[in-house]
């Protein structure tokens, strides 16, 4: 995986000075503000903890579902029979461990069309962990799921939602955006197929995160009914890097990720 080194050009430095000064004016600087581009990375905070993303901003009626696969496969073949039957795309976070034992079900995954996010080398809690060791946890995961199926991650979603500002900081310098959720089935609770439906209903809307595992005892079961509950209500279910913005973005202090149009400057650069 290629890390890489991102600097300002003088216009879009004055497009952030016009929007850092804007938002000012307004009394808006109240959470953290970070703008991921094509030639750009930059950060303007007030207030200094970063944040990953927790759910999405968003006019429509769209959420995405997310599946963290950390121990057993059991139920996983059924878990993509049924996503293919309500033609539901979702995005799975793969930890090594798991990667070497079910190297054919990584490839099922992408082959049925669904994304791979990153979620360590070793499943550690990051918070704990020095920048080198955050790096290699990262890189590691990437070359894994890359060399088995030759998907490309772009997300990261850190064991038990553990974060420092360094661990996002690490992400984002690889161009890997930071993931969370704002809805936990808590299916690894062993809760019923109707309780997880139920908890998952009460607290999704628009722009939602679900957080579900690929080998909950109950997992599979509560699927088929929570898919056509939430396709009922008229929501659109797509991968993560569907639902959030990728680019021209702020999270505020709720982790709550918005869109941000950056004002139109004169290009002056020759």
């Amino acid at each position: 995986m290629q890390l890489y080194v991102v600097s300002l050009t003088g216009t879009i430095k004055r497009k952030l000075a016009v929007l850092a000064l804007s938002l000012a004016l307004v009394g808006l600087i109240f959470g953290t503000y970070r703008f991921l581009g094509q030639d750009f990375i930059a950060v303007v905070t007030g207030d200094s903890k970063l944040r990953p993303i927790y759910s999405v901003d968003i006019g429509e009626k769209k959420l995405a579902i997310s599946f963290d696969a950390c121990w057993g496969a059991e139920h996983t073949e059924g878990i993509l029979a049924t996503l293919k039957k309500y033609n539901v795309k979702t995005t799975f976070f793969l930890v090594n461990i798991w990667i070497k034992d079910y190297p054919e079900l990584v490839k099922k995954i992408v082959q049925a069309g669904h994304e791979i996010g990153l979620h360590s080398t070793t499943h550690p809690d990051f918070a704990k962990l020095t920048e080198s060791q955050m790096k290699r946890e990262l890189t590691d995961n990437y070359e894994a799921i890359e060399s088995i199926s030759g998907f490309k991650p772009i997300l990261f979603r850190p064991p038990f939602g553990s974060y420092n500002n360094t661990m996002i900081e690490v992400a984002e310098q690889m161009g890997i955006h930071c993931i969370q959720w704002d809805v936990d089935s808590l299916d690894w609770k062993d809760l019923s197929a109707g309780e997880i439906q139920k908890r998952i209903m009460d607290r999704v809307k628009p722009g939602s995160i679900v957080l579900m595992h690929n080998n909950g005892k109950h997992t599979l079961e509560a699927l088929p009914n929570l898919l056509e509950a939430l396709q009922g209500q008229g929501y659109q279910i797509v991968p993560i890097s569907e639902l959030i913005y990728l680019e021209n973005y702020y999270v505020d202090h709720q982790g709550v990720q918005k869109k941000v149009n950056l004002p139109k400057v004169p290009p002056t650069d020759k």
